[in-house]
């Protein structure tokens, strides 16, 4: 057994060199140089990361384009849902 887990992290956002991630799995955050990320690492990207002893290996970070579409179209769901249920007008107190 190696040892290794994968985890999905997602970009939050990204501040000047740093890179603020997410994981999936816990919420945990990590600032991240973006040099260590892959490339078209930005905003609302996700990565799969190997990770020995709860350390991430961000050089051996993948891009994941299917799970970063399948969160988006997850999301317009929720949103056609919501829009559904609003009732339209003003709201009155």
């Amino acid at each position: 057994m190696s040892g290794l887990a994968e985890h999905l992290w997602v970009v939050d956002r990204v501040q000047g060199s740093i890179a603020v991630l997410i994981r999936d799995a816990d919420g945990r955050t990590a600032d991240v140089p973006v040099g260590s990320l892959p490339g078209g690492s930005g905003e609302g990207a996700v990565l799969r990361v190997p990770e020995a002893a709860g350390r991430p290996d961000w050089a051996a970070a993948a891009l994941d384009e299917e799970a970063r579409l399948a969160r988006l179209r997850e999301a317009e769901d929720v949103l056609r849902r919501l829009r559904r249920r609003d009732p339209g007008g003003d709201l009155k107190l």
